[in-house]
């Protein structure tokens, strides 16, 4: 839930200075990049971190090889993905490529919730809204 939270405050508070102050941030899709990247970077420090790293490698699927390196991959990827959402000419394309990677670890939210092992945020229908709410965000963020 707090990756949704951090999406959801930033966002809001990164839109408001754009109507108040910063022009740039006087449109959606720029603050949402904002607070993707907070929510990216939040994300990514659970792939390092424990005990939540231990958590996420957990939910890893018994047929990929080297779940801890997949892991750091995909840390690295998100963190990556969110340094690129503050860079304006490659934005769209971290943000896209974000929507890509979210959509492929999916699977692995899913055996955890089924499995009740890894990370435990939510139960799957609500965990599927919320991974929609970010896809869509980042597809948004793109454009």
């Amino acid at each position: 839930m707090a990756p949704l939270v951090v999406l959801v405050l930033v966002t809001g508070i990164a839109r408001l200075v754009g109507v108040f102050d910063v022009e740039w941030l006087d449109s959606w899709p720029h603050a949402l990049r904002i607070g993707l990247a907070a929510m990216f970077l939040l994300t990514a420090s659970a792939h390092f971190l424990q005990p939540r790293r231990a958590g996420v490698i957990a939910m890893v699927p018994p047929r990929l090889p080297s779940a801890p390196a997949l892991v750091t991959a995909t840390g690295v990827l998100e963190a990556a993905g969110a340094v690129g959402l503050l860079i304006p000419p490659v934005a769209p394309f971290a943000a896209a490529a974000l929507a890509v990677l979210m959509v492929v670890m999916f699977p692995a939210n899913v055996r955890a919730a089924r499995a009740d092992l890894g990370i435990k945020t939510m139960p799957l229908p609500l965990r599927t809204v919320v991974q929609v709410v970010f896809v869509a965000a980042a597809v948004v963020a793109a454009f």
